[in-house]
Protein backbone atom coordinates (compact mmCIF):
# COMPACT_ATOMS: atom_id res chain seq x y z
CA UNK A 1 0.00 0.00 0.00
CA UNK A 2 0.83 3.74 0.25
CA UNK A 3 3.86 4.87 2.46
CA UNK A 4 2.73 7.39 4.86
CA UNK A 5 4.98 10.24 5.46
CA UNK A 6 4.62 12.45 8.87
CA UNK A 7 5.17 15.97 9.13
CA UNK A 8 7.06 16.74 12.48
CA UNK A 9 8.19 19.50 14.07
CA UNK A 10 8.17 22.41 16.69
CA UNK A 11 4.93 24.83 16.32
CA UNK A 12 4.75 27.17 13.84
CA UNK A 13 7.77 26.01 11.29
CA UNK A 14 5.71 25.63 8.15
CA UNK A 15 4.55 22.19 8.40
CA UNK A 16 0.91 22.97 6.79
CA UNK A 17 2.51 24.84 4.38
CA UNK A 18 4.41 22.00 3.16
CA UNK A 19 1.72 19.55 3.59
CA UNK A 20 -0.32 22.34 0.85
CA UNK A 21 2.87 21.86 -1.58
CA UNK A 22 3.02 17.90 -1.27
CA UNK A 23 -0.75 17.70 -1.82
CA UNK A 24 -1.68 20.13 -4.33
CA UNK A 25 -4.05 21.63 -1.97
CA UNK A 26 -5.30 24.26 0.24
CA UNK A 27 -6.63 22.26 3.03
CA UNK A 28 -4.03 22.36 5.92
CA UNK A 29 -5.13 26.26 7.62
CA UNK A 30 -1.78 28.55 7.04
CA UNK A 31 -1.10 31.29 9.15
CA UNK A 32 1.53 32.95 11.21
CA UNK A 33 0.32 31.68 14.72
CA UNK A 34 1.99 29.34 16.68
CA UNK A 35 -0.27 26.02 16.99
CA UNK A 36 -2.77 26.91 14.28
CA UNK A 37 -3.22 23.00 13.77
CA UNK A 38 -4.48 21.09 16.40
CA UNK A 39 -5.65 17.23 14.81
CA UNK A 40 -4.10 15.29 12.26
CA UNK A 41 -4.37 16.07 8.81
CA UNK A 42 -4.20 13.87 5.83
CA UNK A 43 -3.70 14.19 2.02
CA UNK A 44 -2.54 12.22 -0.96
CA UNK A 45 1.22 13.41 -2.12
CA UNK A 46 1.31 14.79 -5.79
CA UNK A 47 4.76 16.15 -5.38
CA UNK A 48 7.40 13.03 -5.62
CA UNK A 49 8.51 10.32 -7.54
CA UNK A 50 5.81 7.61 -6.14
CA UNK A 51 2.09 8.19 -4.39
CA UNK A 52 2.13 8.58 -0.90
CA UNK A 53 -0.09 9.80 2.12
CA UNK A 54 1.23 12.79 3.73
CA UNK A 55 0.27 13.60 7.85
CA UNK A 56 0.03 17.19 8.86
CA UNK A 57 0.51 17.40 12.91
CA UNK A 58 0.09 20.22 14.85
CA UNK A 59 4.04 19.91 16.24
CA UNK A 60 5.88 18.38 19.67
CA UNK A 61 5.77 20.28 22.74
CA UNK A 62 8.19 19.45 25.56
CA UNK A 63 5.61 20.32 28.71
CA UNK A 64 2.38 20.96 27.35
CA UNK A 65 -0.41 22.54 28.83
CA UNK A 66 -3.95 22.58 27.64
CA UNK A 67 -4.84 22.42 24.05
CA UNK A 68 -1.05 21.40 23.57
CA UNK A 69 -1.56 17.79 25.27
CA UNK A 70 -3.99 16.72 23.09
CA UNK A 71 -2.24 18.50 19.91
CA UNK A 72 0.55 16.98 20.93
CA UNK A 73 -0.92 13.39 21.15
CA UNK A 74 -2.48 14.00 17.84
CA UNK A 75 1.47 14.11 16.93
CA UNK A 76 2.63 10.97 18.29
CA UNK A 77 0.26 8.67 16.77
CA UNK A 78 0.88 10.56 13.72
CA UNK A 79 4.64 9.15 14.03
CA UNK A 80 2.83 5.81 15.27
CA UNK A 81 1.29 5.48 11.93
CA UNK A 82 3.42 6.90 9.11
CA UNK A 83 7.03 4.79 7.70
CA UNK A 84 9.21 7.86 7.14
CA UNK A 85 8.85 11.05 8.83
CA UNK A 86 10.13 14.80 7.48
CA UNK A 87 11.17 16.89 10.69
CA UNK A 88 10.73 20.54 9.53
CA UNK A 89 12.75 23.07 11.41
CA UNK A 90 13.02 27.04 10.77
CA UNK A 91 16.27 27.92 9.18
CA UNK A 92 15.67 31.27 10.40
CA UNK A 93 15.81 30.88 13.70
CA UNK A 94 18.65 28.45 14.00
CA UNK A 95 18.72 25.49 15.91
CA UNK A 96 16.50 25.78 19.41
CA UNK A 97 15.83 23.51 22.76
CA UNK A 98 12.31 22.68 21.20
CA UNK A 99 14.01 21.16 18.07
CA UNK A 100 16.38 19.34 20.03
CA UNK A 101 13.01 17.32 21.93
CA UNK A 102 11.11 17.22 18.66
CA UNK A 103 14.56 14.76 17.58
CA UNK A 104 15.18 13.28 20.52
CA UNK A 105 11.37 12.05 19.94
CA UNK A 106 11.30 11.05 16.28
CA UNK A 107 14.95 9.39 17.03
CA UNK A 108 12.91 7.08 20.16
CA UNK A 109 10.76 5.95 16.82
CA UNK A 110 12.99 3.79 15.20
CA UNK A 111 11.83 4.96 11.88
CA UNK A 112 13.90 7.09 8.80
CA UNK A 113 13.88 10.31 9.75
CA UNK A 114 14.80 13.30 7.01
CA UNK A 115 15.56 17.07 8.15
CA UNK A 116 14.57 19.47 6.29
CA UNK A 117 15.41 23.54 7.27
CA UNK A 118 12.35 25.59 6.07
CA UNK A 119 12.25 29.30 4.74
CA UNK A 120 15.46 29.21 3.38
CA UNK A 121 14.90 31.32 0.27
CA UNK A 122 17.51 33.03 -0.73
CA UNK A 123 20.14 31.74 1.91
CA UNK A 124 23.16 29.49 1.26
CA UNK A 125 23.21 26.51 3.18
CA UNK A 126 27.15 26.56 3.89
CA UNK A 127 26.25 29.43 6.03
CA UNK A 128 23.09 28.77 7.95
CA UNK A 129 23.26 24.98 8.63
CA UNK A 130 26.25 24.58 10.52
CA UNK A 131 24.39 24.23 13.81
CA UNK A 132 22.00 21.57 12.49
CA UNK A 133 24.38 19.56 11.26
CA UNK A 134 25.20 18.83 15.03
CA UNK A 135 22.40 16.71 15.18
CA UNK A 136 24.26 14.09 13.62
CA UNK A 137 21.84 13.46 10.83
CA UNK A 138 23.82 13.97 7.73
CA UNK A 139 23.32 16.92 5.41
CA UNK A 140 20.25 18.74 5.77
CA UNK A 141 18.04 19.49 2.61
CA UNK A 142 17.01 23.25 2.64
CA UNK A 143 14.08 24.29 1.26
CA UNK A 144 11.05 26.96 1.29
CA UNK A 145 7.58 25.48 1.46
CA UNK A 146 6.27 28.93 0.63
CA UNK A 147 8.00 29.06 -2.17
CA UNK A 148 7.90 25.31 -3.11
CA UNK A 149 11.79 25.61 -3.18
CA UNK A 150 13.48 22.24 -2.93
CA UNK A 151 10.47 20.14 -1.85
CA UNK A 152 10.70 18.20 -5.28
CA UNK A 153 14.27 17.12 -4.15
CA UNK A 154 13.01 16.74 -0.81
CA UNK A 155 10.28 14.02 -1.75
CA UNK A 156 12.95 12.30 -3.90
CA UNK A 157 14.79 11.95 -0.93
CA UNK A 158 12.92 11.02 1.65
CA UNK A 159 11.01 8.22 -0.51
CA UNK A 160 14.27 7.01 -1.86
CA UNK A 161 14.58 3.38 -2.03
CA UNK A 162 10.68 2.98 -2.37
CA UNK A 163 8.64 1.52 -5.53
CA UNK A 164 5.00 2.27 -6.83
CA UNK A 165 3.33 -0.96 -5.71
CA UNK A 166 1.12 -2.43 -8.21
CA UNK A 167 -3.08 -1.70 -7.46
CA UNK A 168 -3.44 -5.70 -7.12
CA UNK A 169 -2.15 -8.96 -7.06
CA UNK A 170 -2.16 -10.72 -10.57
CA UNK A 171 -4.53 -13.31 -8.60
CA UNK A 172 -6.82 -10.57 -8.14
CA UNK A 173 -6.86 -9.83 -11.74
CA UNK A 174 -10.80 -9.50 -12.67
CA UNK A 175 -11.85 -9.24 -9.34
CA UNK A 176 -13.68 -6.23 -7.89
CA UNK A 177 -11.89 -4.71 -4.58
CA UNK A 178 -13.97 -3.08 -2.22
CA UNK A 179 -12.80 -0.94 0.29
CA UNK A 180 -15.07 0.25 3.60
CA UNK A 181 -14.72 2.91 5.19
CA UNK A 182 -16.28 5.04 7.82
CA UNK A 183 -16.01 6.26 11.79
CA UNK A 184 -15.51 3.81 14.49
CA UNK A 185 -18.30 1.89 15.58
CA UNK A 186 -20.89 2.79 12.43
CA UNK A 187 -20.82 -0.98 12.25
CA UNK A 188 -17.94 -1.57 8.97
CA UNK A 189 -16.85 -5.05 10.98
CA UNK A 190 -20.62 -6.26 11.06
CA UNK A 191 -21.35 -5.05 7.41
CA UNK A 192 -17.69 -7.31 6.53
CA UNK A 193 -19.09 -10.06 8.49
CA UNK A 194 -22.15 -10.11 6.52
CA UNK A 195 -20.92 -9.97 3.08
CA UNK A 196 -18.26 -12.45 3.80
CA UNK A 197 -20.97 -14.99 5.47
CA UNK A 198 -18.91 -15.75 8.50
CA UNK A 199 -17.41 -14.43 11.40
CA UNK A 200 -14.10 -13.08 10.42
CA UNK A 201 -14.00 -9.68 11.67
CA UNK A 202 -14.06 -8.82 15.41
CA UNK A 203 -17.55 -6.75 15.81
CA UNK A 204 -17.36 -4.85 19.01
CA UNK A 205 -19.11 -2.06 20.88
CA UNK A 206 -15.54 -0.66 21.33
CA UNK A 207 -14.73 2.43 18.67
CA UNK A 208 -11.35 1.28 17.25
CA UNK A 209 -11.13 -2.30 17.66
CA UNK A 210 -8.48 -2.88 15.14
CA UNK A 211 -6.53 -0.36 12.99
CA UNK A 212 -5.18 -2.55 10.04
CA UNK A 213 -6.51 -3.25 6.32
CA UNK A 214 -6.64 -6.25 5.35
CA UNK A 215 -7.18 -7.60 1.56
CA UNK A 216 -9.72 -10.64 1.80
CA UNK A 217 -10.95 -12.30 -1.62
CA UNK A 218 -14.78 -13.70 -1.59
CA UNK A 219 -17.46 -14.44 -4.35
CA UNK A 220 -20.86 -13.61 -4.26
CA UNK A 221 -23.46 -13.38 -6.90
CA UNK A 222 -21.18 -15.50 -9.43
CA UNK A 223 -18.48 -12.63 -9.16
CA UNK A 224 -15.09 -12.43 -7.60
CA UNK A 225 -14.51 -9.80 -5.16
CA UNK A 226 -11.36 -8.26 -2.92
CA UNK A 227 -12.80 -6.92 0.23
CA UNK A 228 -10.19 -3.74 1.66
CA UNK A 229 -11.63 -3.68 5.56
CA UNK A 230 -10.58 -0.70 7.21
CA UNK A 231 -11.50 -1.83 10.41
CA UNK A 232 -9.08 -4.93 10.10
CA UNK A 233 -10.22 -8.46 8.86
CA UNK A 234 -8.29 -10.51 11.16
CA UNK A 235 -9.79 -13.56 13.35
CA UNK A 236 -10.44 -13.23 16.87
CA UNK A 237 -7.95 -15.39 18.40
CA UNK A 238 -5.23 -13.15 16.55
CA UNK A 239 -6.61 -9.59 18.74
CA UNK A 240 -8.72 -11.04 21.04
CA UNK A 241 -7.69 -8.54 24.12
CA UNK A 242 -6.25 -5.77 22.06
CA UNK A 243 -7.71 -2.56 21.52
CA UNK A 244 -6.09 -0.57 18.71
CA UNK A 245 -7.14 2.77 16.71
CA UNK A 246 -8.75 3.60 13.93
CA UNK A 247 -6.41 4.67 11.25
CA UNK A 248 -6.89 7.74 8.71
CA UNK A 249 -4.05 6.46 7.02
CA UNK A 250 -4.97 3.03 6.31
CA UNK A 251 -8.41 4.36 5.55
CA UNK A 252 -6.78 6.24 2.57
CA UNK A 253 -4.25 3.33 1.31
CA UNK A 254 -7.51 1.12 1.24
CA UNK A 255 -9.03 4.21 -0.95
CA UNK A 256 -5.92 4.08 -3.11
CA UNK A 257 -6.54 0.59 -3.53
CA UNK A 258 -10.24 -0.10 -4.19
CA UNK A 259 -12.29 0.34 -7.53
CA UNK A 260 -15.66 1.12 -5.33
CA UNK A 261 -15.49 2.71 -1.86
CA UNK A 262 -18.24 1.79 0.25
CA UNK A 263 -18.81 4.89 3.14
CA UNK A 264 -20.97 3.28 6.21
CA UNK A 265 -22.66 5.68 8.57
CA UNK A 266 -24.83 5.53 11.51
CA UNK A 267 -28.06 6.33 11.00
CA UNK A 268 -28.21 7.51 14.78
CA UNK A 269 -25.80 9.77 14.13
CA UNK A 270 -24.62 13.26 12.21
CA UNK A 271 -22.64 13.36 9.38
CA UNK A 272 -19.30 14.52 10.80
CA UNK A 273 -16.68 16.53 9.38
CA UNK A 274 -14.09 13.53 9.27
CA UNK A 275 -16.77 11.92 6.94
CA UNK A 276 -16.79 14.52 4.68
CA UNK A 277 -13.29 14.66 4.54
CA UNK A 278 -12.70 11.03 3.46
CA UNK A 279 -15.21 11.44 1.53
CA UNK A 280 -13.96 14.30 -0.68
CA UNK A 281 -10.08 12.34 -0.47
CA UNK A 282 -12.36 9.31 -2.11
CA UNK A 283 -13.45 11.55 -4.49
CA UNK A 284 -10.46 13.18 -5.03
CA UNK A 285 -9.10 9.99 -5.92
CA UNK A 286 -11.43 9.27 -8.36
CA UNK A 287 -13.28 6.70 -6.69
CA UNK A 288 -16.78 5.43 -7.34
CA UNK A 289 -18.93 5.92 -3.97
CA UNK A 290 -21.47 4.18 -2.56
CA UNK A 291 -23.07 5.22 0.96
CA UNK A 292 -24.58 2.66 3.27
CA UNK A 293 -26.60 4.19 6.01
CA UNK A 294 -26.63 1.62 8.77
CA UNK A 295 -28.56 0.79 11.70
CA UNK A 296 -31.72 2.04 9.73
CA UNK A 297 -34.11 -0.42 11.03
CA UNK A 298 -33.73 1.33 14.24
CA UNK A 299 -34.92 4.55 13.13
CA UNK A 300 -38.65 5.70 14.32
CA UNK A 301 -40.89 6.19 10.69
CA UNK A 302 -41.62 10.00 11.68
CA UNK A 303 -37.68 10.21 11.76
CA UNK A 304 -36.78 8.82 8.63
CA UNK A 305 -37.84 11.74 6.93
CA UNK A 306 -35.65 14.75 8.49
CA UNK A 307 -32.34 11.96 7.85
CA UNK A 308 -33.44 11.96 4.41
CA UNK A 309 -33.26 15.88 3.78
CA UNK A 310 -30.00 16.25 6.10
CA UNK A 311 -28.24 13.66 4.34
CA UNK A 312 -29.27 15.48 0.69
CA UNK A 313 -27.48 18.52 2.20
CA UNK A 314 -24.76 17.43 3.64
CA UNK A 315 -23.74 15.21 0.67
CA UNK A 316 -24.76 17.61 -1.97
CA UNK A 317 -20.99 17.57 -3.27
CA UNK A 318 -21.58 13.80 -4.58
CA UNK A 319 -24.85 14.08 -5.72
CA UNK A 320 -24.34 11.01 -8.06
CA UNK A 321 -23.08 8.69 -4.91
CA UNK A 322 -26.37 6.38 -4.83
CA UNK A 323 -27.76 6.06 -0.73
CA UNK A 324 -28.35 2.49 0.69
CA UNK A 325 -30.26 2.43 3.79
CA UNK A 326 -29.21 -1.26 5.49
CA UNK A 327 -29.28 -3.43 8.55
CA UNK A 328 -25.75 -4.85 8.46
CA UNK A 329 -26.67 -6.84 11.14
CA UNK A 330 -30.01 -8.40 10.29
CA UNK A 331 -28.78 -8.10 6.38
CA UNK A 332 -31.59 -5.57 5.34
CA UNK A 333 -30.37 -3.90 2.45
CA UNK A 334 -27.28 -5.47 2.06
CA UNK A 335 -27.65 -7.44 -1.24
CA UNK A 336 -28.73 -4.24 -2.79
CA UNK A 337 -25.28 -3.05 -1.73
CA UNK A 338 -23.31 -5.45 -3.35
CA UNK A 339 -25.57 -4.69 -6.72
CA UNK A 340 -24.73 -1.53 -6.83
CA UNK A 341 -20.56 -2.00 -6.53
CA UNK A 342 -21.10 -4.15 -9.28
CA UNK A 343 -22.72 -1.62 -11.42
CA UNK A 344 -20.78 1.74 -9.88
CA UNK A 345 -17.55 -0.94 -11.12
CA UNK A 346 -18.80 -1.41 -14.54
CA UNK A 347 -19.41 2.33 -14.89
CA UNK A 348 -15.93 3.23 -13.61
CA UNK A 349 -14.55 0.91 -15.90
CA UNK A 350 -16.31 1.39 -19.26
CA UNK A 351 -14.49 1.94 -22.74
CA UNK A 352 -16.21 4.92 -24.70
CA UNK A 353 -15.58 5.02 -28.34
CA UNK A 354 -14.40 8.26 -29.28
CA UNK A 355 -16.99 9.08 -32.37
CA UNK A 356 -19.65 8.28 -29.93
CA UNK A 357 -18.17 10.98 -27.36
CA UNK A 358 -17.91 13.12 -29.89
CA UNK A 359 -21.35 12.63 -31.23
CA UNK A 360 -22.52 13.69 -27.41
CA UNK A 361 -20.30 16.65 -27.00
CA UNK A 362 -22.23 18.05 -30.45
CA UNK A 363 -25.79 17.47 -29.11
CA UNK A 364 -24.72 18.77 -25.22
CA UNK A 365 -23.56 21.91 -27.56
CA UNK A 366 -26.18 22.48 -29.61
CA UNK A 367 -28.30 21.88 -26.55
CA UNK A 368 -26.55 24.29 -24.23
CA UNK A 369 -23.84 26.73 -25.74
CA UNK A 370 -20.42 27.72 -23.77
CA UNK A 371 -20.45 31.55 -23.02
CA UNK A 372 -18.93 34.14 -25.10
CA UNK A 373 -15.45 35.19 -23.09
CA UNK A 374 -14.54 38.58 -24.22
CA UNK A 375 -17.12 38.46 -27.27
CA UNK A 376 -15.57 34.89 -28.89
CA UNK A 377 -17.13 31.46 -28.16
CA UNK A 378 -15.78 28.90 -26.60
CA UNK A 379 -15.19 26.26 -29.55
CA UNK A 380 -14.77 22.54 -28.38
CA UNK A 381 -14.32 20.45 -31.21
CA UNK A 382 -14.04 16.65 -29.98
CA UNK A 383 -13.55 13.94 -27.60
CA UNK A 384 -11.99 11.54 -26.55
CA UNK A 385 -11.61 8.19 -23.59
CA UNK A 386 -8.67 9.69 -21.72
CA UNK A 387 -8.61 6.82 -18.70
CA UNK A 388 -10.53 4.39 -16.29
CA UNK A 389 -11.42 4.25 -12.93
CA UNK A 390 -12.67 7.19 -12.64
CA UNK A 391 -13.64 8.00 -16.49
CA UNK A 392 -11.97 10.21 -17.78
CA UNK A 393 -13.20 12.34 -21.57
CA UNK A 394 -10.33 14.52 -22.93
CA UNK A 395 -11.89 17.32 -24.77
CA UNK A 396 -10.44 19.47 -27.60
CA UNK A 397 -11.02 22.95 -28.74
CA UNK A 398 -10.05 26.53 -28.05
CA UNK A 399 -9.94 28.82 -25.49
CA UNK A 400 -10.45 25.98 -23.30
CA UNK A 401 -9.04 27.82 -19.90
CA UNK A 402 -12.05 29.75 -20.06
CA UNK A 403 -14.69 27.13 -19.54
CA UNK A 404 -16.35 28.20 -16.48
CA UNK A 405 -17.27 25.08 -13.48
CA UNK A 406 -20.44 25.54 -14.20
CA UNK A 407 -20.41 24.10 -17.88
CA UNK A 408 -17.73 21.32 -16.84
CA UNK A 409 -20.50 20.13 -14.55
CA UNK A 410 -23.34 20.24 -17.53
CA UNK A 411 -20.60 18.56 -19.40
CA UNK A 412 -20.20 15.57 -17.27
CA UNK A 413 -24.14 15.49 -16.27
CA UNK A 414 -24.40 14.68 -20.21
CA UNK A 415 -22.02 12.04 -20.39
CA UNK A 416 -22.59 10.46 -16.98
CA UNK A 417 -26.67 10.06 -18.39
CA UNK A 418 -25.44 9.16 -21.88
CA UNK A 419 -23.11 6.02 -21.01
CA UNK A 420 -24.58 5.59 -17.30
CA UNK A 421 -21.56 6.24 -15.29
CA UNK A 422 -23.56 5.32 -12.35
CA UNK A 423 -21.90 5.84 -8.88
CA UNK A 424 -18.95 7.07 -10.06
CA UNK A 425 -17.18 10.35 -10.69
CA UNK A 426 -16.52 11.68 -14.47
CA UNK A 427 -13.16 13.83 -15.27
CA UNK A 428 -13.29 16.06 -17.84
CA UNK A 429 -10.18 17.11 -19.09
CA UNK A 430 -9.31 20.35 -21.50
CA UNK A 431 -6.78 20.61 -23.86
CA UNK A 432 -6.31 23.45 -26.05
CA UNK A 433 -5.21 22.93 -29.55
CA UNK A 434 -3.28 25.00 -32.13
CA UNK A 435 -5.29 26.24 -35.18
CA UNK A 436 -3.73 24.38 -37.89
CA UNK A 437 -4.57 27.01 -40.86
CA UNK A 438 -2.88 30.13 -39.04
CA UNK A 439 0.94 30.55 -39.76
CA UNK A 440 3.21 31.16 -37.27
CA UNK A 441 5.37 34.57 -37.93
CA UNK A 442 9.04 33.76 -37.59
CA UNK A 443 10.88 35.90 -36.06
CA UNK A 444 14.32 36.07 -35.80
CA UNK A 445 15.88 35.43 -32.01
CA UNK A 446 17.77 37.70 -30.79
CA UNK A 447 21.63 36.41 -29.96
CA UNK A 448 20.68 36.55 -26.28
CA UNK A 449 17.00 35.53 -25.89
CA UNK A 450 16.53 32.49 -23.89
CA UNK A 451 14.87 29.29 -25.49
CA UNK A 452 11.19 29.50 -23.99
CA UNK A 453 10.53 26.82 -21.44
CA UNK A 454 6.28 26.92 -21.87
CA UNK A 455 5.01 23.45 -22.99
CA UNK A 456 1.81 22.73 -24.11
CA UNK A 457 -1.61 24.48 -23.36
CA UNK A 458 -3.27 22.10 -20.99
CA UNK A 459 -5.07 21.66 -18.87
CA UNK A 460 -7.39 19.47 -16.27
CA UNK A 461 -10.41 20.34 -14.44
Amino acid sequence: MLPVIALVGRPNVGKSTLFNVLTGTRDAIVADIAGLTRDRQYGFGRLGPIPYVVIDTGGLVENPTGIETQMRQQTERAVEEADRLIFLADVREGLTPADHFVLRELRRSGKPVTLALNKGEGLDLDLVGGDFHSLGMGEPLLISAAHGQGCEDLMEHVLAGLEAQPVAEESDAGAIRIAIIGRPNVGKSTLVNRLLGQERVIASDVPGTTRDSILVPFHRDERDFVLIDTAGVRRRSKVEGVIERASVAKTLQAIDEAHVVVMVLDAHDTIAEQDASVLGLALERGRALIIAINKWDGIPLEQRETIHRQLALKLDFVPFAPLHFISARHGTGVGDVVQSVVRAYEASMREMPTRELTRTLEHALTVHQPPLIHGRRIKLRYAHQGGRNPPRIVIHGNQTDSVPDAYTRYLANVYRKKYDLFATPVVIEYRTDRNPYVRERRVKPHPEAKPSRRGKNNRRR
